[in-house]
Order: structure tokens, then C-alpha cells, then sequence
């Protein structure tokens, strides 16, 4: 990795903004189409202060989007790719159980793109996993295909397959000014770089960046509290590292949602968090007191003491972590509706990190030019229009 230092070279074929585990895999995909990349971080890697540290994030195949869901064969195959590249291992196969009430929409279109017809209700569950204790009335359906990723392990990987093709990935370098034009001028902290394409995939920081260039996005940063729950009795529970991941859809005691992970960071914790949080400047995010209220670890006690009744109800370990919202919760992977040698992902809406290979991989083909792998109605710009007449 280059020093933070004044550069020698200062012209790339592509310069990527943030080194999170979506610009790192696009400049990944943009190495090893022999691009001359620059990777620019703000922060010396690792560190905790965006989307992508921390040790785990879950890996599923079941999405109520089709439109996600599709992609993930492809992302299953790119992440397996880059375990055999780095001889690493990445992820652990667990299973995940989506909990909801019956003929909850979401629910039922997870099931369609799992293929699957078993549905377990209250019984079957507890008797599968004896952990889990659902209402009277509520099911489970069961993604076997489903684990956890690795994810401070799978970030360093990344990187380093990126660097072994010839990629340059410059940290504790912060972005000062974005100058459009046929060529990108890019200035850092530390020195000047051009380059004909430019992608900005700068995490809750993105705003800021395109606004520089025109372009009002509504992306919200949101704190969340990452916690972990320890079990009553070690090992009573049935709540180990074997356990499955959990989702909830539709619940009215998970209004946003809950996931939770097996004991893996912290041996007897069980990753249990809300799929939400409190909006938040990401240059403040270390400044709220120990004191200010936390309304989302009640919600989670309350349903802890429901549905996982072997862990206690308060958390052992609190960390947290930044989410970047779309106000549909879908990505933006797009040109720029002004400038279309800058491309702009971002609003990955605290559920992207499993689908960053094939991210990487279109942010890498919009970048050049090329036909995007997928259909990206979803993920354009245009779904926002408030947007357009400011970049005009």
C-alpha cells in the first residue's frame, strides 16, 4: 500500500472514492480488466468508521425482490471466487430462518425464490432449532443455502487481490475536491490525481461528494446498534455457532425488521440487531454520548424475551455501525444524469455487503461503458426526479 505521502504517479485509467467492501470489489473487477486503478480511502484500513468493518454479515439467497435475487447465484460464485484466489475462507454455510406471520407478502416471496414449500410452524421450528420460539400462528421458512460471511476478512481480501493485479489503493487520504470534465481531477489531502472515470462509492459521505457535482440524492446515514446477547446457561440454549441466522418480515413486534447471527465473534453472544437506527452526520457519529437514548435496545430486549428466551434481555457487547438509506431502501448504481464519466454507487440500505461482488462488477461495466449485467431500472437515478433538475 502506497504511504499517504506525496504521489509519483498521478494519472489512472479509473479513480474509485472509498475503500468500503463496494469500492474495493469495483476496483477489484477494474484490476483485473488491466485498468490502472486508484482506490482512495480517507481513513488508514482497517477501520470501523463506515459500513463494512466488523467481523460478519449474513449471506442469503432468499430476497422478496427478484430483482435481488437473481443476482445472488452470481454473488455465491464471486465470493467463492475470491476465497480460492487468496486461499481465505469466507464464509460458513448456517442457514438462515425468515420468521413472519403466514402469507405475510415478503415472506411468501422469499419462499417463491427459494423454491421451496416447507413451511414450519411454532413445533417444527423449536424441534429444528431449539433456540427459537415462535408465536402461536407465525412460521418459519428456512434458507439451507443461507451463512454468514467473514466480513473484516473478506474486505482485506479483496484488497489484496485488487493490489496483487496491479492496483493502487492509497489510505488516510481525504477527498477535498471533485472537478468533472472529460478528465476528473480528484484532490486529496496528499496530492492531485486524474483520470477519465471516476466512481464514487463513499458510503454515507457520498451526499456530500455529488452535491459538489450538482446532484442532491436522498441518502439518510443512520447509526445502528450492533449488539450482542449472551445465553442464560453456556451452550443451553441450542443458540451455538451451528445455529442458523434469523430475519423477521412483517412482525409487528420488528416493525423494521431484526436479524440475528450464530456465536461467532464472541463465543456464547449471539449477534441479535434492529434494521434501523437514529439519522446521523458521519463526521459525528463518535460524539453521542454514552447517556443518549437508545430506543431500539428495548425493542430488541422485548422481543428477545419472546421469541429467543435463553439469552438474557439485555446486551453484553454494543458496537456500532452506519447504514446509508435510499428512501425505498434499493441501491443507487448509476452515471451520473450530468456527468456520465462519474458513477456514483451508494444507498446500499444496510443490506448490500452480500451482493458486493456483482456490485463491484456493474459499477465496473457502467464505468467503461459496457451493458450492465442486470436490469438496473431499480438502481437509476431517474427514480428519484426531484434530483434531475438540480444536476442540470
Amino acid at each position: 500500500m502506497a504511504a499517504p505521502s506525496q504521489p509519483q504517479k498521478s494519472t489512472y485509467d479509473v479513480i474509485v472514492i472509498g475503500a468500503g467492501i463496494q469500492g474495493s470489489f469495483t476496483a477489484y473487477h477494474l484490476a483485473q480488466r488491466h485498468k490502472d486503478t486508484l482506490l482512495l480511502e480517507q481513513f488508514l484500513v482497517p477501520h470501523s468508521r463506515g459500513s463494512s468493518h466488523g467481523q460478519s454479515r449474513i449471506i442469503r439467497s432468499a430476497y422478496p425482490q427478484e430483482y435481488y435475487s437473481r443476482m445472488m447465484p452470481e454473488s455465491f460464485r464471486l465470493w467463492h471466487q475470491l476465497e480460492a484466489e487468496t486461499g481465505t475462507t469466507l464464509y460458513r454455510q448456517t442457514g438462515l430462518v425468515l420468521l413472519g406471520p403466514p402469507g405475510e407478502p415478503e415472506l411468501e416471496a422469499c419462499r417463491r425464490s427459494l423454491g421451496v414449500d416447507e413451511v414450519l410452524d411454532a413445533e417444527a421450528l423449536a424441534q429444528r432449532f431449539p433456540g427459537f420460539r415462535l408465536q402461536a400462528g407465525q412460521v418459519a421458512v428456512l434458507d439451507s443455502t443461507a451463512g454468514v460471511l467473514f466480513a473484516d476478512r473478506a474486505l482485506r481480501a479483496a484488497q489484496e487481490v485488487f493490489r496483487r493485479h496491479g492496483g493502487t489503493l492509497r489510505d488516510g487520504e481525504k477527498v477535498l475536491h471533485i472537478e468533472p470534465g472529460a478528465t476528473v481531477t480528484v484532490t486529496t489531502t496528499a496530492g492531485v490525481y486524474k483520470a477519465p472515470r471516476l466512481i464514487i462509492t463513499a458510503g454515507p459521505w457520498t451526499g456530500a461528494f455529488v452535491e459538489q457535482l450538482g446532484l442532491h440524492l436522498p441518502l439518510q446515514p443512520l447509526r445502528i446498534d450492533v449488539c450482542y446477547w449472551r445465553e442464560k446457561q453456556p451452550g443451553s440454549a441450542g443458540l451455538g455457532s451451528v445455529s442458523p441466522c434469523f430475519l423477521t418480515l412483517g412482525l409487528s413486534q420488528a416493525p423494521h425488521g431484526i436479524y440475528g447471527l450464530p456465536s461467532i465473534e464472541y463465543p456464547g453472544l449471539m449477534k441479535v440487531c434492529h434494521h434501523h437506527g437514529s439519522p446521523i452526520d458521519p463526521e459525528k457519529r463518535d460524539q453521542i454520548p454514552p447517556s443518549a437514548p437508545r430506543p431500539d435496545i428495548g425493542v430488541l430486549s422485548s422481543f428477545i424475551s419472546t421469541y429467543l428466551p435463553g439469552l438474557e434481555t439485555q446486551p453484553a457487547v454494543m458496537e456500532t455501525c452506519l447504514y446509508t438509506n435510499t428512501p425505498d431502501e434499493d441501491f443507487i448504481l448509476d452515471r451520473h444524469p450530468k456527468f456520465s464519466n462519474i458513477v456514483i454507487g451508494a444507498g446500499f440500505s444496510g443490506h448490500g455487503f452480500k451482493l458486493a461482488p456483482t456490485v463491484g462488477k456493474l459499477l465496473c461495466q457502467l464505468s467503461l461503458g459496457e451493458e450492465p449485467s442486470y436490469d438496473m431500472t431499480h438502481f437509476a437515478i431517474t427514480r428519484f426526479p426531484s434530483v434531475l433538475g438540480a444536476a442540470q
